[in-house]
């Protein structure tokens, strides 16, 4: 699964830099999250850090955008050897 950034964001910037991916990124009005980079930071962390961050709590499941951990584990491995290459 991935996640997404809701209508209720206040473009407070924290999130963006939280981000081991760089999944988040500013958007037309709001951040947004690109589902193809997200991991929900498995891999990194037990826990998404910008939900953990988010002051508002605007960051929930993307439903678009559903994986098992297995899924988002293999993404990882890729984003990894991507970033490596």
């Amino acid at each position: 699964m991935a996640l997404m950034i809701t209508a209720e964001c206040i473009n407070c910037d924290v999130c963006e830099p939280e981000c081991p991916n760089g999944a988040i990124s500013m958007g037309e009005e709001i951040y947004e999250i690109e589902p193809s980079k997200c991991t929900e930071c498995v891999g990194h962390f037990d826990e998404p850090q910008c939900v953990q961050i988010c002051p508002v709590a605007c960051i929930p499941v993307d439903p678009n955008h559903t994986e098992s951990r297995e899924t988002l584990w293999q993404k990882f491995q890729r984003l990894q050897a991507a970033a490596s290459a």
